[in-house]
């Protein structure tokens, strides 16, 4: 199971959060972009890339979310029915757009800890920590209301497929050059928190 999952999550990360994020990034935007597709077969519903040039709470998650929800009712599946994944661990704004939505799950590829130290931008755990007192963005990640995934751990679990862990090693390398673009054309945007 974990393999034909992990598998998914690579493609949708290849074939569409990666392009539509890349796309944001060329216009002085965050890292940052989710996907949502269904349970049943995986297929995409909505995908978005943080849009903070436009609006500062067009986090990549948040605008996913209003892609969502901008789909007619009819045609639209019902939160419970989707996997909500992300290029990063939602910071607290994004937790509760996902919680307020009714999403019972996300998956994250990037912890806080690595925002923070490999693409310098620092502001989920400082916030988390000056906002909540929540020290090292230890949030409880199985409550009530959903489940946090580490795409990294559902990896680890799986023995001796190097394909997968070079695919995800090959992705991670692209958000390092994304980063890259994005540390250097900041100082020239205006996004409040940089």
């Amino acid at each position: 199971m974990y393999i034909d999952f992990i598998n998914n999550i690579i493609s949708l990360f290849k074939n569409n959060i990666i392009p539509t994020t890349q796309e944001n990034v060329k216009f002085g935007n965050k890292i940052f972009g989710a996907a949502i597709v269904k349970k049943k077969d995986f297929s995409l519903v909505t995908v978005g890339a943080n849009n903070e040039i436009e609006n500062p709470l067009w986090h990549g998650e948040i605008s996913t979310i209003k892609k969502f929800y901008e789909i007619k009712e009819e045609n639209r599946p019902l939160t419970k029915d989707c996997y909500f994944i992300s290029s990063h661990e939602p910071c607290s704004l994004c937790l509760s757009a996902i919680t307020w939505c009714g999403f019972d799950n996300f998956y994250y590829l990037f912890p806080y800890i690595e925002t923070k130290n490999k693409h310098s931008i620092p502001h989920d755990l400082n916030i988390l920590r000056e906002v909540f007192n929540i020290k090292n963005g230890a949030y409880k990640n199985d409550n009530y209301y959903w489940k946090a995934n580490n795409i990294n751990h559902l990896v680890d679990k799986i023995d001796k497929n190097e394909k997968i862990k070079r695919d995800i090693s090959e992705i991670k390398n692209v958000y390092e050059i994304l980063s890259e673009d994005y540390q250097l054309s900041k100082k020239n945007n205006i996004i409040p928190l940089k």
